[in-house]
């Protein structure tokens, strides 16, 4: 099973984190290893496959926390594992528990806070992008948690590229100008670069922000996308949690 990792969490003993890919199983299923009860696979597939991707991470499906993304600004607080309904990030302090983020284009970004011992896990398509739900989780954390900025370490997950991702001009509109460009006629979005700028913004040092250079839509072998493959897309999930390391 191939799993993506980070760098930057791997200086963490006690962080576990892992994303998947599309490389898990073997498996004749038009969505590959896919781990979305909500894209049309069969649901006993989809339970076997988040068990051996939890199991690879050292965790069982019952210590994670899954949402209902609907591409909003809805930031969750949770203590448990199961789903908690509708949300686009969740945050948690619960050693022992994994905060899930389900994606095929979108951006998941995923923080740690070394001092006070938080993490989030954020999903970030060109909507939640739009409404700054990154920056504010950040804020949350801030507000709610006491975070500061220079404690914070994000990582941002594979997503799609931005000469990949054609918008029309009511969605690019939405963005500051220096976002996007005219490629052949088409306009493509950096929703990535946004991201970036909102993070780094709020004061989180570049060296403690590490992005995916993998392009969802061009890894075709490696990573789901839903822009490439529409209706036969699988998900992947992209998972962070702590551990007591005493």
């Amino acid at each position: 099973m191939e799993i993506i990792q980070s760098s930057l969490f791997l200086d963490f003993k006690e962080i576990i984190f892992g994303l998947s890919t599309k490389s898990g199983v073997k498996t004749d299923s038009p969505f590959g290893f896919n781990l979305s009860f909500t894209v049309g696979d069969q649901e006993e597939t989809v339970e076997k496959n988040r068990e051996l991707f939890f199991n690879e991470l050292g965790l069982s499906p019952s210590e994670i926390a899954v949402q209902m993304q609907i591409h909003s600004d809805i930031i969750t607080i949770v203590d448990k594992g199961g789903m908690t309904g509708e949300s686009d990030a969740l945050i948690t302090g619960q050693k022992g528990l994994g905060l899930a983020v389900s994606t095929a284009d979108c951006v998941p970004v995923f923080i740690y806070d070394k001092a006070k011992k938080i993490i989030a896990a954020v999903h970030s398509g060109w909507r939640g992008t739009q409404k700054k739900i990154v920056l504010k989780t950040l804020i949350k954390l801030n507000q709610e948690f006491g975070s500061n900025a220079s404690d914070l370490f994000v990582y941002m997950g594979p997503s799609i590229s931005k000469k990949n991702y054609e918008v029309g001009m009511d969605v690019a509109e939405q963005f500051d100008k220096k976002y996007s460009s005219q490629i052949g006629g088409k306009i493509v979005l950096d929703v990535p670069a946004v991201n970036r700028d909102l993070i780094l913004d709020f004061g989180v040092p570049e060296n403690q922000l590490e992005i995916s250079p993998l392009c969802s839509y061009e890894e075709k072998n490696l990573l789901h996308s839903f822009r490439r493959d529409g209706k036969f897309s699988g998900r992947a999930l992209g998972v962070i949690s702590m551990k007591d390391c005493g």
